[in-house]
C-alpha cells in the first residue's frame, strides 16, 4: 500500500527536490505540492476527493498562511490526517507551536530521505516522531522542571512518565528508568492520556510543556 502525501514548502527548489526524492520511495506517492499553507489546504482538500491524502509534509515558516496555521486548519477539517513538520527551525517554541497545532511529527531539514520516509510511515501508523536534535532540545528543558500544580489530576508516577515521554524516551527506556515492566508503563500512559485527553505522544509533549510539567 502506497502512502499518499502532500508536500508544502515555499522554496521551489526544496519542494521539487523533496517530491522527486520521495516519489522514488517504493511505498510513498506524492500526490500534490504547495508553495504555502493556504495552497496546502487547497491541495489536500482537492486530493481528498480523488484518492485521499495519508500524510502532509509541512514546512513551518512560509509567507501568508504559515505551517502552524495550515496545520491547525487541516486538523480542523481532517482530524485524523497526520502532519509532519519539516523545517530548519528546531527551537523549543517552534516545536511546541507545531505540536500544539496538531502536528504528529517534527523533523529538521538535515534529515535524509530514509529518515523522512520513516517519519512519514510512522505518522501514517499513528505514531509521533521527533528527530534527535528536537528531542535533545526538549530534553534540555525537561532537565529544569517548573514547580506548578499537577495538571489534570495526574499522580506523581504519571507525571514522571509524562516527563519521560517529553524527553523522547520509549516505553522500554521508561520502564528501565522507573524499574517497572513495560506493561506498567503502558498502564500509566493510558491513564494519563485519558485524564489529559491526549491522542498521542506528540500531544503529550505539548501538554507537558504548556502545563509546566517540564520546561
Amino acid at each position: 500500500m502506497s502512502i499518499r502525501i502532500v508536500i508544502a514548502d515555499d522554496q521551489a527548489s526544496v519542494r521539487e527536490a523533496l517530491a522527486v526524492m520521495l516519489d522514488l520511495v517504493e511505498d510513498i506517492t506524492v500526490v500534490a505540492t504547495a508553495s504555502d499553507g493556504a495552497a496546502a489546504v487547497t491541495e489536500v482538500t482537492a486530493a481528498m476527493d480523488i484518492g485521499g491524502v495519508d500524510v502532509v509534509l509541512m514546512d513551518l515558516r512560509m509567507p501568508g498562511t504559515d505551517g502552524i496555521e495550515a496545520t491547525r486548519i487541516l486538523k480542523g477539517l481532517f482530524p485524523d490526517l497526520p502532519v509532519v513538520v519539516l523545517t530548519t527551525f528546531s527551537d523549543e517554541r517552534s516545536v511546541l507551536d507545531a505540536l500544539g497545532a496538531g502536528a504528529r511529527g517534527y523533523l529538521t531539514k538535515d534529515a535524509g530521505r530514509v529518515e523522512i520516509a520513516a517519519a512519514l510511515r510512522a505518522a501514517f501508523a499513528g505514531q509521533a516522531v521527533l528527530n534527535p536534535e528536537v528531542q535533545a532540545r526538549l530534553l534540555d528543558a525537561v532537565e529544569a522542571p517548573r514547580t506548578k500544580a499537577v495538571p489534570a489530576g495526574l499522580t506523581p508516577r504519571e507525571v514522571e512518565v509524562l516527563r519521560a515521554i517529553a524527553a523522547g524516551l520509549s516505553n522500554r527506556e521508561i520502564a528501565q528508568q522507573m524499574f517497572v515492566s513495560e506493561a506498567t508503563v503502558k498502564t500509566h500512559i493510558n491513564h494519563l492520556f485519558a485524564k489529559a485527553q491526549l491522542r498521542d505522544r506528540a500531544q503529550a509533549v505539548h501538554f507537558a510543556f504548556t502545563h509546566g510539567v517540564v520546561g
